[in-house]
């Protein structure tokens, strides 16, 4: 991917935390590299060197900066085609898709061939699929060193690595450190603690608001401070709280040493939630051009869009949200997880059940959720999803081909466009989504529903973004 050498030397001379994950910078008379923000004095000119990705800067012989801390940098806000696959392909990494080295199961999860992911990724980032999973591997390592009591093995697990042996050959080989060289001082009964950073500003307190009216009873827990909820991943349970860092430069994510086998795929789920990639500079640039949009994009810089922590809860609760209001969804959505998922005990007396699987809701009679009080033509709905998903005809996850997705959701009798669009917005990642046939989307705007769609043109790519504007815009989110 190219990059403007100028450009991204005015950034860093500025620390501007715009360009925070965007590229990272490797020095060459140290072998070191580091991002953006990295509080060390810039050197000279001559010695940077500029790249697209913690991997490409690696792959290049340069090791990561104990000061700044390259593995917290945000992701990236893309949304074409190649940036998209890209973020999908770390996403998958990061979730643990390649432990064992399998581009070819990875490239069939994405719906792209194995030739085409490495085309892609060596285009973009200038490294191999496998060299980016090495790197992210790394990085997680690294991470879990330095914030938590975790063991050595533990770490090498948790971090994809196959053998112990194996991770401490590839960490000295590539960082010239025994792993123990970057070990916290962070005491067990801690549990574990990450901070995931982000480009401000961010609107925390509204996306708080947000999550807090749609909060699952019984599933999950939303505060003036906090959001805490269950977790079930694979055979691994627990919970995680995630609350604004003191600085207010990152967010700051708890859970149990339970879940340690499964960090990389909590860390990549609350990113997702959170909308922790987001680009809020880029979004506001467009934006504000639009006198409809431009009034309250300056009231509220940084608005994030709500993502999903888990894909197949999310599109039950779009589905539930019908022709509803915020509050009767919110108590239906208690009302299944009550019925249909597993007991757990958490030290928060409000969490205590898991949110079905769609295993678990595949084979329930339609009869048996209509029961709940929920209208019939609905209770099928979901069971139609639950078939689709289990049956792999659905992937509520980041996808590399949204469209495919949004067009498959829609072939499930009782979903139609508005609700195919708002699963892409939050399930999917998608920050192009568009419910444009939504009521109170034509009454903030004023315009006719072809009028508004022809309006929205001029918004992409951030229309989810314009969408939670116009929503703000009223005062009412649905």
């Amino acid at each position: 991917m190219e990059l403007d050498s100028d450009a991204c030397f005015r950034a860093v001379k500025a620390r501007d935390r715009r360009f925070d994950g965007r590229f990272f910078t490797a020095v060459a008379t140290t072998g070191i590299y580091c991002r953006p923000i990295c509080p060390v004095r810039a050197p000279k000119r001559e010695n940077m060197r500029f790249y697209s990705s913690a991997a490409a800067a690696e792959g290049a012989g340069y090791r990561p900066c104990l000061r700044c801390r390259p593995e917290r940098a945000p992701g990236l806000a893309t949304v074409d085609a190649a940036g998209r696959l890209i973020g999908a392909a770390i996403a998958g990494i990061e979730e643990h898709a390649l432990s064992n080295a399998r581009v070819t199961d990875l490239a069939a999860t994405l719906g792209v061939s194995d030739r085409h992911l490495r085309r892609v990724t060596e285009a973009e980032l200038g490294v191999s699929p496998i060299e980016l999973a090495q790197t992210q591997r790394l990085l997680l390592a690294k991470r879990l060193l330095a914030d938590t009591a975790l063991s050595l093995t533990d770490i090498a697990f948790a971090s994809g690595f196959g053998s112990v042996r194996r991770f401490n050959a590839l960490f000295k080989s590539r960082y010239h450190l025994a792993p123990r060289a970057l070990r916290g001082r962070r005491d067990a009964a801690d549990g574990l603690r990450c901070r995931l950073e982000f480009r401000p500003p961010f609107a925390w307190d509204r996306l708080l608001d947000y999550l807090r009216l749609r909060a699952i009873p019984g599933v999950e827990s939303v505060d003036a401070t906090h959001y805490r909820r269950t977790v079930a991943i694979g055979e691994i349970q627990g919970w995680i709280a995630v609350s604004l860092a003191p600085d207010g430069l990152a967010l700051d994510l708890t859970l149990p040493s339970t879940l340690a086998p499964v960090i990389g795929a909590v860390i990549v789920r609350v990113k997702n939630l959170f909308d922790l990639a987001a680009a809020p500079d880029a979004v506001r640039e467009l934006l504000v051009q639009d006198d409809l949009l431009a009034g309250t994009v300056r009231r509220l810089p940084g608005l994030r869009v709500a993502g999903a922590f888990d894909g197949f809860e999310l599109a039950v609760r779009a589905v539930l949200g019908q022709q509803v209001s915020v509050r009767a969804a919110t108590t239906l959505a208690g009302r299944w997880a009550r019925r249909f998922g597993t007991e757990l005990a958490t030290p928060y007396p409000e969490l205590n059940r898991l949110s079905p699987a769609p295993e678990r809701m595949v084979d329930v009679p339609a009869e048996e959720i209509a029961a709940l009080g929920i209208v019939g033509s609905r209770a099928r709905a979901l069971c139609a999803l639950a078939q689709a998903v289990c049956g792999r005809r659905v992937v509520l996850a980041y996808a590399a081909n949204v469209e495919e997705q949004v067009a498959a959701l829609e072939r499930v009798p009782g979903i139609g466009p508005w609700t195919a669009q708002y699963i892409a917005m939050r399930a999917l990642h998608w920050p192009d989504a568009f419910p444009g046939g939504d009521l109170m989307l034509m009454r903030a705007a004023g315009l006719t529903k072809k009028a508004l769609h022809a309006r929205a043109e001029h918004w992409r790519p951030w229309r989810a973004y314009a969408t939670h504007y116009l929503w703000q815009s009223l005062g009412v989110v649905p």
